[in-house]
């Protein structure tokens, strides 16, 4: 307990605070209700845990029994378990009786919270409001007898202030009368005197009397009755502690007879060791157990063939092939194979350390990371076995067919331009990597046909070199899809023929799939019609509908008959055929023979994207059909661009008709399909004019409409696309439109 140097006497030092104290000391008296409640409620809890704690244990008691047989044995045992549990049940069971034990301390405990605590609060509040009431009761006595004091001393004053006013009216009396009446007036007046003397010294007396009655109230009264509540709240302090104490004392002996159940558990736990469950599971479950028969080569009942690997030529490049990519990779297999199996191994060794007690680190984690590791590793392992049982089986049957080859380095590849294959002569689709290219030969190929493709890469070639082996492989691969068909009998002739499905043949009815196409067969790379002087007709092309995909659907000749510009050279320009009013977002109107540049051909969709020659223009797009592409200067003549025959009977000239009746009449552009997938495109207009500071940032003037690239990431810049170029501008600066 704190020592106090002075102790505190309220008597002496409150003088008159009966009020505050008696207040103070009511506040106090009520709050041992405040006391009582908890423990009332702290019993509650008590009580509500232990039986929760009991429905808890026996609900796992109940589970326990039914699950006791299979944990411990399996569910499919040759081996009947009986009464026996495995030891993890078995230290189970101590858990869950360790758990009703402690149920039972912490109901003890509730009852005793009530019976030691809560009800000797009830009874000391009672008693001690009882005891306060008394001293308000005292103290209100104590009140009333000053005020009766005050007031009798009030009365005196004012009995004596009557009779100085009686004496001053006998003398004027005595001033006012006559000879006669003279005698009688003086004798009336000196009675009066007498009696106001006789009042004033009885006033004095009482004054005297209230002063000394006053000073036993403020020093003596007063603060005894305050003595006296000081000694009640201290006694009140004093009973509550020692109740606390018996509180604290309680709950000590609950924690401590938990405690030592506790410890008998922690005690049987360590007895519980795991190789005491592996080895009843074992013991109830060992069987005779013989290797599955291995897979043996079983012919098609359609087709009557032996096990004998093919070694025909065209069977030897595919396994050159895969024999090539299996060497490739076997020696890092092997080296990752060995660097997983020793993580393996490491992590195990840490896993024993850990359970003989030598190593502190999370069990849970290192034999989360070995089999981490040990997945990786089976994942390398399967690879690497995959690649030796090819590596042997190719061997084996053909020898090393892959000595002296040389194989194309192929890379995915995502072809813009219509695209043959090299091997097989068809049209590669698709809408991303579908197909695969040299790195060094440009030889292209369908990603199913890599592993038909020879290895006979003449080695990295020129531009110029790529272009003419090009062809040659195209050639070739034309020349093999048309060549006569395998014979066979059963026929007059003894032989069949299958039907000549030449590319040339299918030329006619692919450009009639589109209307798009059917009409402006004159196409160049981009696909968008190039007026030439053959062009001839009054009529405008259709526009095909925009394929919803980054890649589109293309019926276009091979691309050896295409006109490409591989040079670089400048912009492609062009000019507008028909006036267009833009529909929808990202489009852009133009007036009819309006010259513009193209910023991106057409991929297939039937819109081009064009920035007109005015100035401030934005890039646009409006439909291919609309448009009217001059060649680039480095392309060859168009005269001399091979075009489709089948496309060139139906082809009608973009230009508009000649006849001088028609020549009059504005000419309306086709029928535009409703554009899908087409990439909104955001504008934002400037608000100031903006030079640039620093690398990658791009001039803007105010009032500019530009094209938004990227919105602002938080850092307080966009990237826009302005007359002057890309790059980014202050995000402030810019507003949406």
């Amino acid at each position: 307990m704190a020592e106090i140097d002075i102790a505190p006497n309220f008597g002496a030092e409150l003088k008159d605070g009966f009020k505050p104290v008696n207040a103070w000391i009511g506040s106090g008296i009520a709050w041992l209700e405040d006391l009582q409640q908890f423990y009332r409620e702290r019993s509650a809890i008590e009580k509500e845990y232990s039986q929760k704690l009991n429905a808890l244990a026996k609900k796992y008691f109940e589970k326990k029994a039914k699950k006791a047989s299979s944990l411990s044995v399996g569910d499919t045992p040759t081996v009947t378990p009986g009464s026996l549990e495995s030891a993890s049940m078995t230290t189970w069971t101590v858990q869950l009786t360790t758990l009703e034990q402690r149920a039972g301390e912490h109901d003890r405990f509730s009852s005793q919270l009530i019976s030691g605590l809560a009800d000797p609060l009830k009874a000391l509040q009672n008693k001690y409001e009882d005891l306060r009431k008394s001293h308000t009761d005292y103290a209100a006595k104590l009140e009333k007898e000053r005020d009766g004091a005050y007031a009798d001393l009030k009365k005196i004053k004012g009995k004596y202030d009557s009779v100085c006013q009686e004496v001053e009216s006998k003398r004027k009396k005595v001033d006012g009368s006559f000879d006669h009446g003279k005698s009688k007036a003086q004798a009336a007046f000196q009675q009066q005197q007498s009696d106001m003397r006789n009042t004033k010294n009885t006033y004095l007396i009482a004054i005297n009397v209230t002063n000394k009655q006053k000073e036993r109230y403020y020093h003596e009264y007063v603060p005894e009755l305050l003595d006296s509540l000081q000694a009640l709240s201290e006694a009140r302090t004093t009973t509550v502690n020692s109740l606390w104490l018996t509180a604290a004392s309680l709950e000590t002996q609950t924690l401590q007879r938990s405690t030592e159940l506790m410890q008998h558990l922690s005690a049987e736990i360590p007895r519980n060791n795991p190789l005491l469950d592996s080895m009843m599971f074992v013991r109830h479950n060992a069987s005779n157990w013989q290797d599955p028969v291995d897979f043996g080569f079983e012919p098609s009942p359609v087709w009557l063939d032996d096990d004998v690997m093919a070694s025909d030529p065209s069977s030897k490049t595919f396994l050159m092939n895969i024999l090539s990519k299996s060497k490739s990779v076997i020696g890092p297999l092997k080296s990752d194979c060995d660097a997983r199996r020793r993580e393996v191994e490491g992590a195990k060794l840490v896993a024993k350390a850990i359970r003989d007690g030598r190593d502190k680190r999370d069990i849970g984690d290192v034999v989360r990371a070995q089999f981490y590791n040990l997945e990786a590793l089976h994942e390398v392992e399967r690879k690497r076995m995959t690649a030796e049982v090819e590596i042997s089986t190719i061997m084996a049957a053909v020898g090393d067919v892959s000595a002296g080859a040389r194989n194309h380095k192929f890379k995915n590849e995502t072809f813009r331009l219509p695209t043959n294959c090299d091997l097989c002569g068809d049209r590669i689709w698709g809408l991303s990597a579908k197909g695969l290219s040299c790195e060094e030969c440009g030889f292209t190929c369908h990603t199913k046909c890599e592993l038909k493709v020879p290895a006979d890469c003449p080695g990295e070639l020129t531009k110029e070199q790529k272009k003419t082996i090009k062809v040659e492989r195209q050639a070739a691969a034309a020349a093999q899809a048309t060549a006569p068909p395998v014979t066979g009998s059963g026929t007059e002739n003894g032989s069949a023929r299958l039907p000549n499905l030449q590319r040339s043949d299918t030329m006619g009815s692919m450009n009639t799939l589109s209307s798009g196409y059917a009409a402006s067969a004159h196409r160049s790379v981009s696909g968008t019609t190039i007026k030439t002087s053959t062009d001839s007709g009054d009529g405008a092309p259709g526009v095909a509908p925009k394929i919803s995909s980054s890649r589109p659907r293309v019926m276009a000749p091979p691309p050896t008959s295409y006109h490409t510009n591989d040079g670089g050279g400048d912009d492609q320009h062009g000019k507008m055929l028909y006036a267009y009013t833009a529909s929808g977002e990202g489009e852009i109107s133009a007036t009819e023979g309006q010259s513009f540049t193209l910023v991106e051909p057409d991929d297939g969709s039937g819109w081009v994207r064009i920035k007109p020659a005015s100035f401030g223009a934005v890039p646009g797009l409006v439909p291919a059909s609309y448009v009217e592409l001059t060649p680039a200067s480095m392309s060859p003549a168009l005269d001399d661009r091979p075009v489709s025959t089948a496309a060139s009977e139906s082809t009608t000239s973009l230009a508009g008709s000649d006849t001088p009746s028609l020549g009059k009449l504005k000419k309306q552009g086709p029928v535009v399909a409703p554009r899908r997938g087409a990439k909104k495109i955001k504008h934002v207009e400037a608000l100031y004019t903006y030079t640039p500071n620093a690398e990658g940032e791009v001039a803007m003037d105010e009032g500019e409409r530009m094209v938004l690239i990227s919105p602002d990431q938080g850092d307080g810049w966009c990237e826009v696309e302005t007359r002057a170029g890309k790059g980014v501008v202050p995000a402030g600066w810019v507003r949406e439109v």
